[in-house]
């Protein structure tokens, strides 16, 4: 199809930025603080999952953006033309509505929790007896651990560690002179301290030494204090400093870099507490940050206490968390039988966090301990910090399998965890390999070979999630086993290349990338276009930024195919635009759990083909990465995956719409309530009870519902940071 003259004109007529499309999505996590259908204590444990989210995107986006303007400032943005500086000012503009959303959201969840007999105190909220207590603590446990420091022409400004907690002084000398004092938390300090007679008041570690800072910093007299942190640059660069193989291994130039992380350029500088103009323009001086990097927060600068809080209290807080759900044996797989047998009879569909990863596990398991399996192959990228995973393939290894684990190393932020592992499985006996020089490899595949009757069986399982234990109770994800031979001789010629450092291969079922997976995604996107109307695209991923993939489904929507994407996070591509994306309907969902599986469904009806996927439609993963899709080929799992593209369609209680302006909306219909996690929820329960599981709405879009989202986004006026 030719590019019409007027998209030629303004390229940019239906696309968006991708850091501002991810600031919305951000905020639709900070809007599940404000749901009143969520529990009180999982309210602000999304305020928490916001905090982090934020300062992850300050490291690693603004980090990217902010090299790319000193390196490249010239370059711009395919989806909006602006340069790495245009969309920096961009940012500022948007986060400082996020920051106060996020601190009103806090303050009310507080004031409710306290309500519920859980209290974050200063010290003056202490009585008499626990200002005893706490002091008393404070001076064995806490003082001796302390570095209080004062900056001046004889104290050289220390280095700030990324994300790490300061008590900062304004301090006036003897002879009235001005200071700057410091004060680190240490590590190795708790987060909080619990109430000894009710664990459910509580101080915050930066609070307690708050009130004791004046007294730390000698003859000096503190006029004002303050919270602070920084954020660094995180995005390291793989492939700086090339190192010779004869020298040291790959994973001890990761460490090196790794080393670095913390000593990158600021960001960001936040301040918790009321200070003078003064005062922050000494702290922005020392410290080497803009005015414009400067964020105010009336709430905790670092939230992972609430989960600590969480354990710490869990009789307090059973009454205002989410039901506990234990993820069940799926139906259909029997627990006496073996996982391999009942895999070769039929492929299995495992849907998380409602069906337990157990049967996974059972399956590695016996291919561990079997005489007729020979090998056993598996990319990682992310495992649990205690893997039940990883200990098989050591047990495979040492029953004498030959066993294969390809371990990404440059998995942001599981570095070390990575790093550690890959010791351990050559440690013992398993052959480890690090992927390809210039491409993660962020791939989930396992591949079991047997030897039946002198001839070669294949296991393989494609999952669209990492083989983590613990994340798989808590994202939503799928996991196909399946003994199709097509696939299985895919999966070994795969495993053969990434052996070799090759890429340059045409497999028979499996999409790879980062050469056949957009041409083959491409080439579907247009059989949907050559049947017009009786077209249908229905796509869910995590993000979509790939210009060409956005441009494709453009030409979908205008040839009158019917396009629905399900898009958590991300998404440069903006629906409703007359004449070019009118077709496209793109929904994100943001609930109790993650929702992290990647389907890709072209077509209509028994004829749609699916398939499964370890990316998502960004320029990353289907240009930068190894990644498989998988298509399925079972006629039951077609309708389970149909099942659940219908249901999320539906959902109109966690379900947002993407408006043209590239703003949302949350879909509230009083009338047919649907969250289609508790609905997937609901439905596990009924059959373990032998009931039916309950219907789903219909997924059809109201075109009327359309009209009434753009009447009202006519009307509508932008709330800052939205």
């Amino acid at each position: 199809m030719s590019k019409d003259p007027a998209q030629e004109l303004n390229p940019y007529v239906y696309t968006q930025n991708r850091e501002l499309s991810w600031l919305r999505f951000n905020r639709r996590v900070l809007e599940e603080a404000a749901d009143e259908t969520v529990p009180l204590w999982e309210r602000l444990k999304f305020v928490s999952i916001f905090t982090s989210n934020l300062d992850e995107f300050f490291m690693v986006r603004v980090g990217s953006l902010f090299d790319l303007a000193q390196i490249s400032p010239e370059k711009i943005d395919n989806k909006t033309g602006m340069t790495p500086a245009q969309q920096l000012h961009q940012i500022e503009l948007a986060v400082p509505g996020l920051i106060a959303l996020k601190d009103r959201l806090y303050h009310t969840l507080m004031r409710r929790l306290e309500e519920a007999g859980i209290q974050d105190l200063a010290f003056s909220q202490l009585t008499a007896p626990e200002q005893k207590q706490i002091n008393r603590y404070f001076k064995i446990n806490i003082l001796p651990v302390l570095s209080a420091q004062i900056v001046d022409s004889r104290h050289p400004f220390p280095h700030l560690n990324n994300k790490s907690l300061y008590i900062a002084a304004l301090l006036r000398g003897k002879k009235g002179g001005r200071s700057l004092g410091l004060l680190p938390l240490p590590p190795s300090l708790p987060a909080f301290l619990p109430m000894p007679e009710n664990k459910g008041r509580f101080i915050r570690m930066e609070n307690l030494l708050l009130h004791w800072a004046p007294s730390l910093f000698g003859s000096y007299q503190a006029e004002q204090l303050c919270v602070l942190c920084v954020t660094r640059n995180a995005d390291i660069s793989y492939d700086e400093e090339k190192f010779d193989d004869q020298e040291e291994d790959f994973r001890n130039h990761m460490r090196k870099l790794l080393k670095k992380r913390d000593r990158l350029s600021v960001m960001r500088l936040e301040i918790s507490g009321s200070i003078t103009g003064e005062f922050q323009k000494l702290l922005e001086s020392r410290i080497q940050v803009k005015s414009r990097q400067v964020y105010f927060s009336d709430a905790p600068l670092a939230m992972q206490y609430v989960f600590a809080l969480e354990k710490a209290l869990p009789q307090q807080l059973r009454p205002l968390q989410f039901v506990p759900y234990q993820p069940r044996w799926p139906d259909g797989l029997d627990k006496k039988r073996s996982m391999i047998e009942q895999v070769q009879q039929k492929d299995r569909l495992l849907f998380f966090p409602f069906d337990s990863i157990d049967p996974f596990l059972r399956l590695l398991s016996e291919a561990a301990e079997r005489p007729d399996v020979i090998s056993i192959k598996m990319t990682i990228y992310r495992l649990a910090s205690s893997s039940k995973i990883a200990r098989t393939l050591c047990r495979a290894a040492e029953n004498g399998k030959e066993v294969t684990v390809l371990v990404e190393l440059r998995a942001r932020f599981d570095e070390e965890n990575n790093i550690c592992w890959s010791k351990v499985l050559e440690d013992a006996g398993c052959q480890v390999i690090y992927g390809m020089e210039d491409y993660k490899c962020h791939s989930k595949i396992c591949l079991i070979t047997l030897r039946e009757k002198g001839k070669l069986r294949y296991i393989t399982q494609i999952g669209t999630g990492n083989y983590n234990e613990k994340t798989s109770a808590m994202y939503t994800d799928l996991s196909l086993m399946t003994a199709n031979e097509a696939i299985g001789l895919d999966g070994a010629a795969f495993f053969r290349n990434m052996l070799v450092g090759n890429l340059e291969w045409h497999y028979q079922c499996l999409w790879v990338s980062p050469l056949e997976m957009k041409a083959r995604l491409m080439q579907c996107i247009e059989t949907e276009i050559a049947k017009g109307p009786e077209g249908r695209i229905c796509i869910k991923a995590n993000a979509m930024t790939e210009r060409s993939v956005i441009d494709k489904l453009a030409q979908a929507s205008a040839a009158g195919v019917e396009v629905q994407l399900i898009l958590r996070g991300i998404c440069c591509l903006r629906p409703g635009i007359p004449k070019r994306t009118e077709k496209i309907h793109v929904t994100s969902i943001v609930g109790r759990f993650l929702e992290h599986a990647r389907i890709y469904c072209f077509g209509r009806g028994a004829s749609a083909q699916f398939f499964l996927s370890s990316a998502d439609l960004m320029t990353r993963n289907l240009n930068r990465r190894v990644e498989i899709a998988c298509p399925v080929y079972d006629g039951q799992i077609k309708k389970q995956l149909a099942r659940i593209l219908q249901t999320q369609l539906a959902d109109n209680l966690k379900a947002s719409f993407l408006l043209p302006d590239g703003s949302y909306l949350r879909k509230h219909d009083a009338a047919l309530p649907l969250d289609s996690q508790v609905q997937f929820l609901k439905e596990r329960a009924s059959r373990q009870t032998n009931g039916k599981p309950e219907a789903s709405p219909s997924a059809d879009f109201p075109s009327q519902m359309w009209k009434k989202w753009r009447a009202l986004l006519r009307r509508r006026k932008e709330e800052p940071g939205s």
